[in-house]
């Protein structure tokens, strides 16, 4: 596959990047649901970039796909054999070990069966949004782990609270993913379940949306996160018991568990160390986007 040689190296920095080389090489290859090309790099600090094009030199190619058809891609369930469920099952359990990731577990868990939202989303939209960093700030002052607006979160129930200031209470992981579920339920409901213009109207706002006619916008950021989302959502969803079983069964096979030719060991990473989150273009529409999530 193209540029996986490019960024085997880059991912190695650590032991805990090793095992996110072998989580991020399975969703390379079975990532073909998604039907984009998916672009990635992992920074100094540990942070894998994911982008649907090649932004600079620093991006390899993980995944080369066919047309995107966003509500087909959104819609389909996630799918394959042996390969394909070994390979999710790898990315998952990339996920179960992240340090990050397990400290805000519990609060995905409630927010998911308060909201209706599946978990998987949840899970995916937070490590494109955030890379579960709770202190995550973007440049245009989205915060926290589902990296919401201050006016945004307002609207779905946050306030200050005694002591704590709006911002403070967004840094909360517990008010933030309740109130990012909360809103992410509100577009899927507004746009009659259609998960990919909810992803769009998440990132570039619902009148965007309505603008484009119903359709995602034609902004390169936000059509780069709408693909980004919709390929990690699919390889994080629950493993069928059926599945589950026959991977059991095949990790006590002979070889089962030996990397692939050219793939580094795997092993649990450093704490706070591999984090994932989307890269946006530079001089993108996120400038255009002047009501991003605060309608």
């Amino acid at each position: 596959m193209p540029g996986i040689a490019r960024l085997l190296p880059a991912l190695e920095r650590s032991l805990g990047q090793r095992l996110l080389a072998g989580g991020l090489l399975c969703l390379a290859l079975v990532a073909g649901g998604a039907r984009a090309d998916l672009w990635a790099f992992v920074d100094a600090r540990g942070v894998t970039h994911f982008a649907a094009e090649q932004l600079d030199d620093r991006y390899a190619l993980f995944f080369r796909g066919s047309s995107f058809d966003s509500q087909r891609d959104a819609s389909t369930p996630a799918q394959g054999g042996g390969a394909a469920l070994a390979a999710r099952a790898r990315v998952q359990s990339y996920f179960d070990i992240l340090p990050a990731y397990k400290s805000v577990r519990p609060h995905l868990r409630r927010a998911a069966e308060r909201s209706g939202v599946d978990y998987a989303l949840l899970k995916a939209v937070i490590a494109t949004e955030s890379g579960f960093d709770a202190h995550a700030v973007s440049p245009k002052g989205a915060l926290g782990l589902m990296q919401l607006m201050p006016a945004t979160a307002e609207r779905f129930g946050v306030a200050a609270a005694g002591s704590r200031t709006l911002v403070q209470q967004l840094h909360d992981p517990a008010v933030n993913v309740r109130a990012g579920a909360r809103y992410l339920r509100h577009l899927l409901d507004l746009f009659d379940g259609r998960l990919d213009l909810a992803l769009a109207a998440y990132n570039a706002g619902e009148g965007a949306v309505r603008r484009a006619g119903q359709k995602i916008p034609p902004f390169k950021e936000t059509q780069n996160y709408v693909k980004t989302v919709l390929a990690l959502y699919r390889q994080l969803q629950p493993l069928a018991p059926v599945a589950a079983a026959w991977m059991a069964g095949a990790e006590k096979a002979p070889g089962a568990g030996t990397p692939a030719a050219g793939m580094p060991a795997t092993g649990a990473p450093a704490a706070g160390s591999s984090r994932i989150r989307m890269t946006l273009p530079a001089g993108s529409a996120r400038e255009s986007i002047d009501e991003k999530r605060e309608q």
